[in-house]
């Protein structure tokens, strides 16, 4: 009787290889894109709780955002591409822009970013 044998071979074994790196490739390419946004969202939230009790404008926000995106050395977005709406809340001060990291030859990979942060008056 012929006895057949069960495993993986060593193509099978090299496909998911590949595909196993080609998945850590995109997450180190996405991961310095996700902890830019995570210094963005920070800066938002200290101003929010900055401001939150005091008395504020948009001028003083922006000038809070300047000197946060300076030391958090944000390059995805300036703090002048923020935008601030005067609600009947308070302000809303949004913060909504694309990141684009290079892959593979001419294949990016491109995430969108949203944070809303409320500041109450």
């Amino acid at each position: 009787m012929y006895k057949h044998e069960r495993g993986a071979t060593f193509l099978g074994m090299l496909v998911i290889i590949a595909i196993l790196g080609f998945g850590l490739y995109a997450g180190i390419r996405l991961v310095p894109m996700y902890l830019e946004y995570t210094k963005v969202a920070r800066a938002l939230e200290q101003v929010r709780d900055e401001y939150s009790a005091n008395a504020t404008s948009p001028q003083i926000i922006r000038n809070s955002l300047e000197r946060r995106w300076d030391v958090e050395d944000i390059k995805s977005i300036s703090w002048k591409d923020v935008s601030i709406r005067k609600t009947s809340y308070g302000f809303e001060v949004r913060a909504t822009y694309s990141a684009e990291s290079p892959f593979v030859a001419n294949i990016s990979l491109l995430t969108d970013f949203d944070k809303i942060v409320e500041i109450p008056q």
